[in-house]
């Protein structure tokens, strides 16, 4: 066996559990060079990151060894047949079926966050008698020092950016998970108070985005658990932003499911933690454009407005006014917003120059979906076939392309719209178009 064959077959192995080297780097915590380093054999992983390794690539942390240890020229080591059934080689053609690779992330995400809500639910005080004996055990036991909380947050920043840029959001779950599961195992080592509350706040932060993944994968059942564990934990953190954006994600399903009597009770106590909150950020306004939607779904055009103009009011903020993760407004959706508002409320007199100003922005793959969808809803209004056709043979482009369950939704919602135009043969056409991709996305 020549020298970096067992390099070759960590490789390997890497590849055959779904991950990149930058997505493997994410899942443990180091640089993306790194994982490129270890392949090399220009360096070997510290013990103590081992471990989250292994589980990553599920090996055991022997394999892992024998993996990450090359074997000199000439000498016979582990035999090839052992390397490649450790780094999956005999399986490696076969490709993994992704439904059922979701399916098995979202079980073991929720049995996760069984044993996450427990440790949540805990006391601080009752993980130890105090601080000064929780440090005393830490020698022993491993706690979790401020350098450890640090990376924490690094890599959740990290996971909020590949979310932002991936195509399909359901590969973004196995490295959530993977970090859920480490921010568990340091809730439940000894730790000072501050850290706690520190592992609570970025366990409200990750469980918010495991939210996002699951409510594009169209499960909102599963996003409304999260953004319910990122309150709870938000509020052991004792952070009224963090808390706030948890409560109006999880209004916003019902806004979205068209429950807007549900959804109104929700926001009015996001908007009182808001106000607790840092008012150099973003919060309250994001959450007075979500309230604007639901006052157009009740039909209440004036409190609508009221909503807008007060989210509008972010322009005058200064600074960062959001982090690019848990909170994200800065009011560069307002034009979308206030079209998707006047669609609901019946004016597409309103909502066409909002809509048309929103376009010519620059815009995600799943927001410009939604402003063309709303444009063809316009389309629907006027009676306008060809303009409901341009507009809506976009938005099904877009679906097959992404798989998200928010495009597919938005294309449901307009569908029954359609039936005063089904005379025509062009939106037969495009009713029927739907008709299979709701049936497949629903498979």
């Amino acid at each position: 066996m020549f020298m970096g064959d067992r390099r070759e077959a960590f490789a390997a192995r890497r590849e055959l559990m779904g991950y990149t080297q930058e997505s493997l780097a994410a899942a443990v915590g180091v640089e993306f060079s790194t994982v490129g380093r270890w392949e090399r054999g220009d360096l070997t992983p510290q013990p103590y990151r081992r471990p989250r390794i292994a589980k990553a690539l599920g090996l055991t942390l022997e394999e892992l060894g024998t993996l990450l240890t090359p074997t000199p020229s000439g000498q016979n080591g582990t035999s090839a047949v052992v390397l490649a059934q450790i780094a999956g080689a005999d399986v490696l053609p076969v490709q993994p079926d992704l439904a059922e690779t979701d399916d098995m992330n979202r079980r073991d995400l929720l049995r996760l966050f069984s044993m996450t809500g427990a440790l949540l639910a805990l006391p601080a005080a009752e993980s130890a008698v105090c601080d000064a004996e929780r440090l005393a055990a830490a020698a022993q036991t491993g706690a979790v020092d401020s350098t450890a909380v640090a990376e924490f947050e690094q890599l959740n920043s990290h996971l909020w950016r590949v979310y932002a840029f991936a195509p399909t959001k359901s590969q973004v779950l196995p490295l959530v998970r993977a970090q859920l599961d480490v921010l568990s195992e340091g809730l439940r080592r000894p730790q000072t108070s501050a850290t706690r509350q520190r592992l609570c706040e970025l366990s409200a932060d990750l469980f918010q985005l495991a939210g996002e993944i699951f409510f594009d994968g169209d499960r909102y059942t599963d996003a409304a658990h999260c953004y319910t564990l990122a309150a709870t934990a938000s509020k052991e953190a004792n952070t009224p932003d963090l808390w706030a954006c948890a409560l109006t994600r999880h209004a916003f399903i019902a806004v979205y499911e068209r429950r807007f009597t549900e959804a109104a009770p929700i926001l009015e106590l996001a908007a009182d933690l808001a106000r607790r909150g840092d008012p150099a950020l973003s919060t309250r306004h994001w959450i007075a454009a979500v309230q604007a939607e639901t006052f157009a779904g009740l039909g209440d055009l004036d409190t609508c407005q009221r909503a807008l103009d007060t989210a509008a009011e972010v322009e005058h903020l200064q600074g960062r006014v959001h982090n690019g993760g848990w909170l994200r407004f800065d009011g560069s959706r307002l034009a979308e917003e206030r079209g998707t508002c006047y669609v609901t409320l019946g004016r597409p007199d309103l909502a066409e120059a909002a809509l048309t100003d929103a376009l010519a922005g620059n815009l995600t793959a799943r927001r410009k979906a939604g402003v063309l969808t709303d444009l063809a809803m316009i389309g629907v209004h006027r009676r306008d076939p060809d303009q409901v056709v341009s507009y809506t043979n976009a938005v099904l482009a877009t679906a097959r392309q992404t798989g998200s369950g928010v495009v597919v939704r938005k294309l449901r919602g307009l569908q029954p719209h359609l039936a005063p135009l089904l005379a025509d043969q062009q939106i037969q056409q495009l009713d029927a178009e739907i008709n299979s991709l709701i049936g497949s996305h629903a498979a």
